[in-house]
């Protein structure tokens, strides 16, 4: 087990040790839910659901659905069998530590120090090592994945995949959900195209619009 896959299963057994956000991934399993049915469901307020599904979402065990101004969520069973895989490598004798990091890529991206500073924490030599488990510094994530790609260009979800991909295998359905969900990626109706926002942008079929 790696550096970053031991910090990872770190952080989804601390956000599971708990018996309301357990029951919110068993209930999540069987189906979506918005945060006041689930709030009815285990009987909390919708506050203390919202700031359990955050913690939930941040470990990338549930996946979020926006519709209108509605928030939806549902268990993210990519994230899940993640989980699962690294709780079975617990015995196993851990990996050798990756060669030092070459992070000059950041420093040509030009910048803030705070959000350089991000990408240092969560990548090493372009790969993307964990999500954040903080909403702030995904959104620094987010903001480098979609230098990937072109802004004059259409791309089908496969593409989309394969580009995320290229930089983190694991979890890429979900960055492909936020990529959407946060307006940095823009999605047919139809969800067959994909592109990026901005003046250069192609003309595709009526798109989602992003509600953040």
């Amino acid at each position: 087990m790696t550096t970053a896959e031991k910090e990872h299963l770190l952080t989804a057994l601390k956000v599971l040790a708990d018996d309301s956000r357990l029951k919110m991934v068993r209930l999540l399993n069987e189906c979506e839910y918005n945060v006041g049915e689930l709030a009815a469901a285990i009987d909390l307020t919708e506050p203390t659901v919202s700031h359990h599904l955050s913690k939930l979402h941040s470990a990338g065990l549930v996946q979020l659905r926006m519709a209108g101004n509605q928030r939806f969520y549902r268990l993210n069973q990519a994230g899940l069998d993640r989980f699962k895989r690294l709780v079975n490598t617990l015995e196993q004798a851990p990996s050798a530590e990756p060669a030092a990091s070459d992070d000059r890529w950041i420093d040509a991206l030009g910048w803030e120090a705070e959000d350089a500073q991000v990408l240092r924490q969560h990548t090493r030599n372009g790969q993307l090592l964990r999500i954040p488990t903080k909403l702030k510094q995904t959104k620094v994530i987010l903001r480098w994945l979609v230098t990937l790609f072109e802004t004059d260009k259409l791309y089908s979800e496969k593409e989309v995949n394969e580009i995320i991909k290229s930089v983190h295998k694991d979890d890429f359905v979900t960055l492909r959900r936020e990529l959407i969900d946060f307006g940095w990626l823009r999605r047919s109706k139809d969800g067959t195209q994909y592109w990026v926002p901005g003046d250069k942008q192609p003309v595709p079929p009526e798109a989602e619009t992003p509600t953040e």
